[in-house]
């Protein structure tokens, strides 16, 4: 087991053992959903992809955010679970899926729905173990949206999903739901639902995790400083969920190696860079006009490490709207890839 998880105990140690047994992963990713040109689920691509990013990523959010989650239909979701479950289970990786619904009733009735879906799969009626035996660790959700709802709302809202009893993670995204779990309203819920035992915080603000929490453990979806927000750094983070472990996955952990082993200054070094390339790159991202700026600037370098070097002559990638990138992204990604040193030798394809 990792030091990030000996602090925890009773009922929420033991959740963590059982889907945990060598501890919770310190690297998390957000997967991309790749589309062929015709809007179908690229399934070849997404098992290269996974098999790039395995073994250094061993934790996966399917569909999250970077994977076009909020964009896709309840029918959608499932077809690309059915498919990456498996490969997930496959390859004995953790997969947290993601319910990105800003309506509570709609986030318990897709919970409700997965969860009869995997007892099927597998043969139980115990949702618990139905989850452990297809490698699925819980369900990922976020506050109901609103920038006027009180803290009491958004812990009702939450309370009637961890009373499920499932294993769950708390998700702080203000960027689409327009407000922010509070540091007591966290530490609330966590003293009566042992079941919630992770929070993804991508506000950048980091409020909760500086305010001292520490009940759950904690990982950093903020883009940027990377190495500096680890817990053996002097952070607030046992660890991240970041977009860019769909490109740098070998290099993120590496990274967070150097911090464990007191190799700050390589560790910083790294983080820098990946910061100098984020902010170049997600600003142009953001800029086009249609899809999202993690989605957008993770595929367009995904382009080049999955393709290599030359791959600005191959089409671009085909985002959930069917729409390609622009080709004017796909150049600058490359150009900033080369311009850091972070161009890759070959693809993973």
């Amino acid at each position: 087991m990792n030091s990030a998880t000996t602090r925890f105990t009773g009922q929420r140690r033991a959740l963590i053992d059982r889907f945990f047994p060598k501890g919770v992963p310190l690297l998390w990713c957000p997967s991309l959903t790749h589309y062929a040109s015709d809007g179908s689920i690229d399934k070849k691509r997404m098992r290269a992809h996974l098999k790039f990013m395995h073994p250094a990523v061993r934790g996966f959010l399917i569909p999250g955010s970077t994977g076009e989650g909020w964009e896709m239909a309840d029918l959608e979701v499932r077809e690309l679970l059915e498919f990456m479950v498996d490969e997930i289970h496959n390859v004995k990786a953790h997969l947290l899926i993601g319910v990105l619904k800003t309506d509570i009733a709609a986030v318990l009735t897709a919970i409700a729905d997965t969860i009869d879906w995997l007892k099927a799969n597998t043969g139980t009626q115990d949702a618990v173990k139905a989850l452990e035996q297809s490698s699925v660790c819980g369900f990922t959700v976020c506050p109901p949206a609103g920038k006027d709802l009180s803290q009491a709302r958004i812990h009702a809202a939450l309370e009637s999903v961890l009373a499920l009893g499932v294993p769950v993670s708390l998700y702080q995204l203000p960027q689409v739901t327009q407000n922010e779990m509070s540091s007591d309203t966290i530490a609330r819920l966590a003293a009566k639902y042992p079941n919630f035992y992770l929070l993804k915080d991508t506000s950048g603000a980091d409020r909760i995790a500086a305010s001292g929490f520490r009940d759950a453990f904690l990982v950093r979806g903020a883009e940027g400083n990377y190495s500096a927000h680890l817990a053996a750094a002097g952070g607030n983070y046992d660890g991240f969920l970041l977009s860019t472990a769909n490109c740098f996955g070998p290099q993120l952990a590496e990274m967070i190696d150097n911090v464990q082993g007191g190799r700050k200054a390589e560790a910083e070094a790294f983080s820098q860079k990946l910061t100098a390339l984020t902010n170049e790159l997600f600003a142009l991202a953001g800029d086009i006009g249609y899809g999202n700026a993690f989605t957008n600037a993770n595929k367009a370098m995904d382009h080049f490490f999955a393709r290599g070097p030359d791959a600005a002559k191959v089409q671009p990638p085909c985002l959930h709207s069917r729409r390609l990138l622009p080709v004017t992204l796909i150049e600058a990604a490359g150009a900033a890839l080369k311009h850091r040193g972070l161009m890759p030798e070959g693809g993973y394809l």
